[in-house]
Order: C-alpha cells, then sequence, then structure tokens
C-alpha cells in the first residue's frame, strides 16, 4: 500500500493514509506501507521542503511504534528514490515480488521496480473532479501532466472518492475510466470518544488547506474551483450564532488575520495538528466539525466525503459540512449533516446542540457502520480482482 505521509509528515496526512496498512493488516493481509514519490519530502518545523528524510523517516517510525507495532518493521520509505528507510531494500524488493496488489493512494508513488509483473495495480483517486478533469484536459498548467495521466492509467484497476458516480446528478467526467467506487477507512480502536475533554464552551472547529489551482480547471464549458472561495459560506459562523469556532489552515496564504477577524480562532495548520497525537487531540477538543469542500466536488456533485470528517466522526463528534451529494450513500440528519447555505450550517448547528449527546452517539455510529477499515477495505479487495 503506497501514500504519502512521509512527504507531507502532518498529522491529518498521516491519519489520511496510515489507517491503510492497519486495516489491511487486521484483516489479515500481509501489507507493507511503502512510498516513493521522488519527490523532496516537506519539513513542517522548517516551514519548507528538504532533501533530509531523516524528520519523514522518524515521523513513520513513531507512528508505527505508536499505533500499529505489528507494522513496526513492515514500512519503506524510498527517500528520492535512492536510500530505503525502515525495511532494507533488498527485503521490500523480496516483499514487492510476492505482492498481489499495489494500491497506490492518491496515485503519488511510483511502481516498485521490483514489483511482480502479476501484480494488480490499483489507483485510488482521493481528489474526485480534480482528477479527471486533469486526465480529460490536460490543462498546460499542469506540471509533467502527460506523464502523470499515462502513469494513471498504467494502472490495472481504478477506484474513486467519488461515490456519486454514475448518480444522474454526477456530471465528473470518466475521462475513459472505469471508476469503481470506495471511502475513507478508519480504523474505529485508534479513536476513543473522550468526552471528558470536550464542554459546552469547546469550540466547533475543522482543518483544511488553503488551497488555489495553479491555474484555471475548465471543463464542458465551466471553471471549477478550491476549497478556499468556499470557506465564505461559514466564515461568518462565530457572529452569527455565538459559538466559539477554531480553524487550523495550512497553505502560503492562508489568510489568517482576516479569519480571526471574523472570529475564528485562527491557527497554522501544521502546528496545530503536527503530530497523529495532536491531530486526535485537535478533534477530541472539539464540538464537532464544521466544513466546507472544494467548490469542484459540490459543483460536480461527486458524493466526496472528507477523510478529516471520518475521523471526527470516528471520535465521536458530530460533523455539519457542505453537501456534495453525499447523501444518496450516507445516512445524514444524526451525526452527519450536510449544508449548503450559512443558514443551513447554522441552524444544523444549533440541531446538534440541542441533543448534544445523542449526536454524538449517532456520529460513532455512522463511522463503525460505514466507514470501518475492515469492511470498507475487505470491499475494496474484492472489487479490486472482481
Amino acid at each position: 500500500m503506497a501514500g504519502m505521509a512521509a512527504q507531507y509528515p502532518v498529522g491529518g496526512v498521516a491519519w489520511d493514509y496510515l489507517q491503510y496498512p492497519i486495516g489491511l493488516a487486521r484483516l489479515g493481509h500481509d501489507v507493507v506501507y511503502h512510498e516513493d514519490t521522488w519527490c523532496w519530502p516537506y519539513d513542517p518545523l522548517q516551514r519548507s521542503m528538504t532533501d533530509d528524510r531523516s524528520y519523514s523517516s522518524a515521523y513513520l517510525d513513531d507512528f508505527f511504534a505508536c499505533y500499529a507495532p505489528e507494522l513496526s518493521d513492515r514500512w519503506h520509505y524510498l527517500h528520492l528514490h535512492e536510500e530505503s528507510c525502515g525495511m532494507s531494500r533488498p527485503t521490500f524488493d523480496a516483499f514487492a515480488r510476492s505482492a498481489d496488489m499495489f494500491l497506490n493512494v492518491s496515485g503519488g508513488s511510483f511502481f516498485p521496480d521490483s514489483l511482480s509483473p502479476h501484480c494488480r495495480k490499483v489507483f485510488l483517486d482521493s481528489d474526485p473532479g480534480y482528477n479527471q478533469i486533469i486526465l480529460s484536459e490536460r490543462p498546460a498548467w499542469s506540471e509533467n501532466v502527460d506523464r502523470w495521466c499515462a502513469g494513471v492509467h498504467a494502472h490495472d484497476c481504478h477506484f474513486t472518492y467519488a461515490e456519486n458516480f454514475g448518480h444522474p446528478e454526477c456530471t465528473m467526467p470518466a475521462a475513459g475510466i472505469a471508476w469503481k467506487k470506495t471511502r475513507m477507512p478508519v480504523v474505529p480502536e485508534l479513536w476513543p470518544a473522550r468526552p471528558e475533554v470536550v464542554t459546552a464552551a469547546s469550540p466547533w472547529s475543522t482543518v483544511m488547506t488553503w488551497n488555489v489551482f495553479k491555474g484555471k480547471l475548465e471543463y464542458g464549458g465551466a471553471e471549477y474551483r478550491g476549497k478556499a472561495g468556499e470557506f465564505a459560506k461559514v466564515a461568518g459562523l462565530p457572529r452569527r450564532t455565538g459559538r466559539a469556532y477554531r480553524v487550523a489552515v495550512g497553505g502560503t496564504e492562508a489568510p489568517l488575520p482576516a479569519l480571526a477577524a471574523e472570529g475564528w480562532q485562527a491557527e497554522d495548520g501544521p502546528t496545530a495538528t503536527l503530530t497523529p497525537q495532536a491531530y486526535q487531540d485537535y478533534i477530541a477538543g472539539s464540538r464537532g466539525e464544521v466544513s466546507v469542500a472544494k467548490q469542484v466536488y459540490v459543483a460536480l456533485r461527486t458524493g466526496w466525503f472528507s477523510t478529516r470528517s471520518a475521523c471526527y466522526l470516528a471520535a465521536s463528534r458530530p460533523v455539519v459540512v457542505q453537501d456534495t451529494g453525499f447523501g444518496n450513500v450516507l445516512p445524514t440528519g444524526r451525526g452527519v449533516h450536510a449544508f449548503t447555505t450559512a443558514d443551513e450550517a447554522a441552524a444544523a448547528i444549533e440541531t446538534v446542540e440541542a441533543n448534544y449527546e445523542a449526536e454524538m452517539r449517532a456520529a460513532r455510529e455512522v463511522a463503525v457502520a460505514h466507514f470501518d477499515a475492515c469492511a470498507v477495505l475487505g470491499r475494496l479487495v474484492e472489487d479490486a480482482f472482481g
């Protein structure tokens, strides 16, 4: 299973990717976490990219030692495609030659040189709508776009977080690929409820990257955008509801002073959620999540549901999140509340607050019933070979 936790060693990214190998191992599979992006990793302490692998390597080592000691010797970070960290290169190569499936979450890693020619190569699209438009339109501003598209097509099977794909309201292009659908796995046992750390005064919160695309993302005569512009839909909630709100924002253009002026406790995202434990503490100390999605997810009605929101639910924290069409595949109204307008977001928060303990229980129930890693990944493996 390949991800990008070493390239971006911050709390949320670790949980995005590393619950995959944990879940697969708990299903009984012999699994190795592998990463080979050929890219310099990000050092969140220096706030810059670096050619030094030490922080990223230690980050992976600490994560598995803390949360999945059974996988402490089952990870391999190939730094800049040259230096093996974790498993030795010969040990990893021997494993890769025997592998049945290479699960490339987000498509960030290159195929291992030693991968068996009989191995099933699976691409998992975690950025639906954006990736399909890049595949379809190949914009000139997208770096190495032809090589990236060729890499996607080189996989044998393709999954997407666009769970609404195929529904009449979803207008996401297929881009010539037969997409299968999946969702984020969470390991509920790693997300205790911790009711003692949340009070009536605790803030509603979210963690996000203030991202804008590098150029115009256009398809079918329309332009699609990222998350930054959508935040205006919830920016006024502190004044509107009189409750506390917190946001941890990453990205070089994050407008922290402007958000603070709106009444948010606005913090640098990588600093506030630096470690996996800090990320869990941030969520546990929240009443729930209130967040928007990338505009491309919303406009194309992809049905995308946030990996972060799944973690809030697993931690028994209700979520109030922008509607992307996920109500077609997930239950809403208890634990999960979808909104389109600021009025709907404010009303959903008051609904949660009116019966908070029941909403906490419902959030956990949704996580266990719909995001449990063993169930999600069991279906994915079956579908990958189906």
